[in-house]
């Protein structure tokens, strides 16, 4: 039985999904392992109701893979799992090359805190298809998740309107890399600093926090344990006043405020966690003030999101930081992104790309063809179409856009206008390019992004829809191919 410990100082390598082996054994077998191929990582469906998503966890992957090796506890573990006729299910043979493997894929992404959009590749992977498809699953749980939760933030910290928001999610969170990752995403998102000390030793994001309810409790009365606190950290008093009656809470945090100003330190302010936050801020604003406490801030926790804050910013609740947690670093209302990775070319005998694609009765669900690149285009005012084009085709002499969901909505970029590829290089022949940005440049790229987005696009209700499409030489075959396998299933279906 391993320990915590060993799960994650050791090989991470069976971070992946059963199925993921059995396929790369299928390639193996059939002589098809190094095969070239191309996945993409896309999401469907921008989260939350959204009009965007802000792409994080990058670098978290990449370290996945750099790391990706399968040791000898890995194989040994392989080599137990067995059949429904109760023989090994892996030939010796492939254990043995998943022992001596070492990734030689190239990797591009988008890079962390980018806004993305859904059916434009994340991250794209290209190489020996054994080795494409054992990195699946640790691919999609990474950006999945970590892409959810910054775009919570991103939310939450526009619904804030400029005020700090600090994540306090950790004891919600879905287990220890749950809360870890969601600290790290969170920031990127927007976030000002976290509870998570770990998150604060690793990232270099800062940290906050002072005391619970449970301080309070301690002593006999409310005051006495403000008091105390002050004595032990007066460099660091926000006092929680909703234990017992918020009301008289406030005037004990305005006593020990004065109390301490006359040992020259300062009360920073004041958490609420229960109650009617828009009126106990209220009431909290006016009493600190009318006490000499303008500078003291009001904090409010009690599973905040975006919507929450937005109604009290629009009540006009004096609250000027804001703790959020179980329905940021969970997702709230939405659990998951729902990204998918597929197959979209594999090198033929040739040398020549085969396009390839997932066919759907639900239009959402087919997938795109080819070796695919984004290309953001920009206006003067910010971001002003996305169009994704296959680069194993020439580059149009001009980007004519096709919507993504109404193929009779086209338009065309003209000539010269500014632009970014949104997939840059990360890893060549399974070496890291070079060294990727750290959570604080990431951070102020997602504001750059977000900013440049059209403020009707950021709203949250009823969002509109930023134009992206697919390159019009692309959608042209893309709709061929699709046309091409229904014909073909339905000969298959009458020949029957």
């Amino acid at each position: 039985m391993s320990t915590l410990t060993d799960v994650y100082r050791g090989s991470l390598a069976l971070l992946t999904d059963l199925y993921q082996l059995t396929m790369a054994y299928g390639y193996w077998r059939a002589g098809l392992a190094d095969t070239e191929s191309v996945f993409h990582l896309t999401f469907r469906k921008s989260p939350f109701g959204g009009g965007y998503a802000l792409a994080c966890g990058l670098a978290t992957a990449a370290e996945h893979l750099a790391a990706f090796r399968f040791d000898a506890s890995d194989v040994e573990h392989l080599a137990t799992l067995r059949g429904n006729d109760g023989a090994p299910l892996f030939d010796r043979g492939y254990l043995d090359v998943l022992s001596s493997m070492r990734l030689s894929l190239d990797v591009d992404a988008v890079p962390e805190g980018t806004v993305v959009f859904p059916h434009e590749p994340l991250v794209r992977v290209r190489g020996p298809i054994l080795q494409a498809q054992l990195v699946e699953t640790a691919l999609l749980t990474v950006v999945n998740f970590q892409t959810l939760v910054a775009t919570k933030a991103a939310r939450v910290c526009h619904a804030a309107k400029g005020d700090p928001v600090l994540e306090f999610g950790l004891r919600r969170a879905q287990g220890i890399d749950g809360g870890l990752s969601a600290s790290r995403a969170a920031y990127v998102g927007g976030c000002a600093a976290t509870s998570n000390v770990l998150a604060g030793k690793h990232w270099g994001i800062p940290v906050r926090g002072t005391h619970a309810h449970a301080w309070v409790m301690l002593f006999d009365d409310e005051l006495e344990s403000f008091r105390r606190y002050a004595d032990a950290m007066p460099n660091n008093c926000v006092f929680l006043v909703d234990t017992y009656d918020t009301r008289q809470g406030v005037r004990n945090a305005i006593t020990v405020g004065r109390e301490l100003a006359a040992r020259g330190h300062r009360m920073i302010g004041i958490r609420l966690d229960s109650g009617d936050l828009a009126e106990l801020a209220k009431d909290a604003r006016k009493m600190l003030d009318e006490a000499g406490f303008a500078d003291a801030a009001i904090v409010a926790s009690n599973d905040l999101d975006e919507h929450l804050v937005e109604s009290l910013k629009v009540q006009g609740a004096p609250i000027g930081i804001w703790g959020v947690g179980t329905r940021l670093v969970t997702g709230g209302d939405q659990p998951a992104l729902g990204g998918v990775y597929k197959l979209a070319a594999i090198r033929d005998a040739q040398g020549g790309w085969v396009p390839k694609l997932k066919v759907s009765e639900q239009t959402i669900k087919i997938s795109t063809p080819g070796v695919l690149q984004t290309r953001r285009f920009r206006g003067p005012e910010g971001h002003l179409a996305d169009v994704v084009w296959d680069e194993s085709h020439p580059e149009p002499d001009r980007f004519r856009l096709v919507d993504a969901f109404d193929s009779t909505r086209r338009r065309e970029i003209p000539a010269g206008t500014p632009y970014e590829d949104l997939l840059v290089p990360v890893f060549h022949g399974g070496s890291l390019v070079g060294p990727l940005p750290d959570v604080h440049v990431a951070r102020a790229r997602a504001h750059e992004q977000i900013a440049a987005l059209p403020a009707a696009v950021r709203r949250f209700l009823n969002p509109h829809s930023y134009p992206v499409g697919l390159e019009e030489g692309l959608h042209d075959r893309k709709t061929e191919l699709i046309l091409q396998a229904r014909k073909e299933a339905m000969l298959l279906t009458s020949s029957r």
